[in-house]
């Protein structure tokens, strides 16, 4: 006998895969992820992971296990004239915020000034880089879809003694290292050009 055609419809079948799925007893790691995928959450000011990275605050918002890989998010707060090095991000695509304070950057051969209510988006494989300008610090928030970005932050950070910019500049291996920096950078899928 022929199935009736409901049975046969798209969502028919996925409400049916949803069942069984639901009628199986679950492991601990499939638990986890249906958890995270069903989990909201929020990270008010002072309650994410503080990091400095080397003259930088960072406070991770969201990592890739908070969202299930679909974002990360971090607030960053930087002195005055702090710069970063030109660099390529090939892994994620990478938007700007910025809250607090003046910064320019420069996406290819674009050149951008951003002041607070400003958004910035970074398409991968694109070069780009940006300054700090006037004399305050300037706090910007950054989010890399997907998520992954934010580990090399963490990676290359230590954790903030204080919620405050670092007194100096702090380095995970006691002094700069150019070649440990690249290296991390490299594994996360970042180029940097100079």
């Amino acid at each position: 006998m022929p199935k009736p055609l409901c049975s046969q419809h798209p969502i028919t079948d996925m409400m049916q895969k949803c069942r069984m799925l639901y009628s199986i007893p679950k492991n601990r790691e499939v638990m986890k992820v249906v958890q995270r995928m069903n989990n909201a959450f929020s990270v008010a000011h002072g309650e994410g992971d503080a990091y400095w990275f080397r003259v930088t605050l960072l406070e991770v918002k969201a990592t890739g296990e908070d969202t299930n890989g679909a974002f990360s998010l971090i607030e960053e707060l930087h002195p005055p004239g702090c710069e970063s090095p030109l660099h390529v991000r090939n892994n994620e695509e990478l938007t700007y915020y910025v809250l607090e304070g003046e910064m320019t950057f420069t996406i290819g051969e674009k050149t951008i000034k951003g002041v607070p209510g400003t958004c910035i988006y970074v398409p991968r494989h694109i070069k780009h880089k940006y300054q700090v300008g006037g004399d305050s610090p300037a706090k910007v928030l950054s989010m890399f879809t997907p998520a992954g970005g934010e580990q090399f932050f963490i990676e290359r950070s230590l954790p903030a003694e204080e919620y405050k910019l670092p007194p100096e500049s702090v380095e995970v291996d006691g002094e700069f290292d150019m070649d440990k920096l690249t290296a991390t950078a490299q594994k996360y899928g970042i180029e940097i050009l100079g």
